[in-house]
């Protein structure tokens, strides 16, 4: 076989799946359209754009598009409630790229104030990228259970913290499978009587961090409200970037305090850990900006949290045992049979509470009621709709 037949092959079978992948938070139908067609016309197509280090730093490798990086970290930040005379941060290669550099930062923050590295908190639902970088970065972290609507338990956290250490808190925005929020204002309330010797609070927001902006529980990840000191975002997911990439948003004095790296090679200090980063991501990023528009998101963001009242509504219906969190696009539920996981490519987890072997469905701005429909007829179809 030819390699254009191959990969024609490849693209053929993954239109026959998209629609019914539904198990996993990435849009299927991202919002670039028209941008493929200026890529190959416009020539950019025929160059490598190399976005060197920081891309607020005077001097910048002159095949980059740290210009137009600067334009979308100043405009994002303004969503997420970071004047854009005090905002930092570059577009990333994924979440947890912007994890990555949150945990850095925040480590080298507290350490540089306090003389110590801090232990790191997070749940044992967030992300498994948290722990996989904390142990990277040679920090100690204390895991915090399940509380209440599947966020950090506030006991737990209480009774965890060591305040003659600095505590750098990973909170997540969305946790993994449940699709659960950290109570931030609860998590401050702890901190507050606790009074550990130095705090930075990083927000894992790689899904959610999408699409509240554009709904009215906006101030969950509103830093002058919520207090925190960075946020991580996706832009393969909720913003629909074609490939995986994301977001680092952040405030000058916490670029301020890393340890300065003078790389004479690139005329200028270098605070991150990767050097070399896409410079076609900010430019995707840009033209969903200009393109898509914050007006479409919005309506994008509502329709989601729609269809996922109305996906846990036909759940209802069928008396079939399903739960989602307060402002979630995830609805968990009793795990199907094998084909229908199969099917609909279903993420599985385990929860005792919730009895036992579970699925969720993560709805993104592919999953209409159409598919819903047909995925609640397999259900009633299969067998364990009378085991239910």
């Amino acid at each position: 076989m030819k390699v254009e037949e191959k990969l024609i092959s490849l693209v053929k079978n993954y239109y026959e799946k998209i629609d019914f992948t539904i198990g996993y938070p990435v849009c299927q139908y991202p919002n670039m359209e028209g941008f493929g067609e200026w890529y190959s016309k416009s020539g950019i197509c025929d160059m490598v754009l190399d976005n060197v280090g920081n891309p607020f730093a005077e001097e910048q490798f002159i095949l980059g598009s740290s210009v137009i990086e600067q334009e979308v970290i100043r405009t994002f930040a303004s969503l997420y409630g970071i004047s854009k005379d005090n905002a930092w941060g570059f577009v990333t290669n994924s979440g947890t790229d912007g994890n990555m550099h949150g945990i850095y930062f925040g480590a080298k923050k507290l350490q540089n104030e306090t003389g110590m590295l801090p232990i790191a908190y997070v749940s044992k639902e967030a992300h498994y990228s948290s722990y996989r970088i904390c142990d990277v970065q040679n920090l100690e972290v204390k895991l915090i259970d399940r509380g209440e609507n599947g966020g950090m338990d506030l006991e737990c956290l209480r009774k965890s913290i060591d305040p003659t250490k600095p505590a750098l808190i990973i909170i997540a925005i969305g946790s993994t499978f449940m699709g659960a929020i950290d109570d931030q204002a609860g998590i401050q309330k702890v901190l507050d009587d606790v009074k550990p010797i130095g705090v930075y609070k990083h927000l894992d927001a790689a899904l959610f961090g999408g699409y509240l902006p554009f709904t009215k529980y906006n101030d969950i990840i509103n830093m002058e409200k919520q207090g925190y000191d960075s946020i991580a975002i996706s832009g393969h997911k909720f913003f629909g970037i074609d490939e995986p990439s994301g977001l680092f948003l952040s405030r000058k004095d916490v670029l301020a305090a890393q340890k300065a790296y003078k790389v004479d090679y690139l005329n200028s200090d270098m605070p991150l850990i990767s050097c070399s980063r896409s410079g076609l991501s900010p430019l995707k990023f840009y033209w969903i900006i200009k393109h898509t528009g914050f007006e479409k998101l919005t309506e994008e963001a509502e329709s989601m949290l729609e269809h996922t009242k109305y996906l846990q509504q036909k759940f209802d219906e069928i008396n079939y045992s399903a739960w989602h969190m307060p402002y979630s696009n995830t609805v968990f539920f009793k795990r199907p049979e094998k084909w229908i996981q199969e099917k609909y490519s279903l993420a599985n987890g385990f929860l005792p509470e919730y009895g036992g072997e579970l699925s969720h469905i993560v709805v993104m701005q592919h999953v209409k009621k159409n598919i819903i429909d047909d995925f609640i007829k397999d259900i009633v179809s299969s067998s364990e709709i009378t085991k239910n």
